[in-house]
């Protein structure tokens, strides 16, 4: 499961006022009293990931949007070739035609799927994996270094990459 930033009640407006006051160097009381919310609120908004503002994750415009998954599904289903959809839709023939064997082929294409396929984020293995985080977890707090853990699983699991993970990701 995925760990979720909680947005304490706060609006987004109310989010960026709250890191304003907070890049100017104001007390947990004095955000809380101007925003009329709770001290200890404004505060676990700000330090529950650090006191570092996320920036908003946005796709790049080089990815397909998901109307335009909706186009390319539209025109399969007119029978349009893919150059006909990449025209109509400005990007490239073999943009078109990638994003649609990637998906399941003209047979099995639902632009729905290949939105969720495509987004990003995505999650991490350690998340996923809670047998290989209680792991690393435990070598961790014997003071291994990220290192030694990283080769200690190639050994342990030499066919499972799923209990495997780089040292850099540590």
């Amino acid at each position: 499961m995925e760990a979720q930033v909680r947005d304490y009640g706060f609006s987004p407006a109310q989010q960026d006022e709250i890191w304003r006051r907070w890049r100017e160097g104001q007390s947990f009381s004095l955000i809380g009293r101007a925003l009329e919310a709770r001290m200890q609120n404004a505060r676990r908004l700000l330090l529950q990931i650090g006191g570092v503002r996320l920036t908003p994750q946005q796709r790049s415009e080089r990815h397909l949007s998901g109307s335009e998954r909706e186009e390319i599904s539209r025109g399969i289903a007119a029978g349009e070739c893919g150059r006909q959809m990449a025209g109509r839709l400005g990007r490239s023939p073999s943009t078109v035609s990638r994003e649609i064997a990637r998906n399941g082929g003209r047979d099995r294409y639902r632009a729905a799927s290949a939105y969720a396929l495509g987004r990003r984020p995505k999650q991490a293995k350690l998340a996923q994996r809670h047998s290989l985080r209680a792991l690393l977890e435990a070598k961790l707090a014997q003071f291994w270094s990220p290192e030694q853990i990283a080769g200690w699983l190639r050994r342990q699991f030499p066919g499972d990459t799923a209990m495997q993970i780089s040292h850099e990701a540590i």
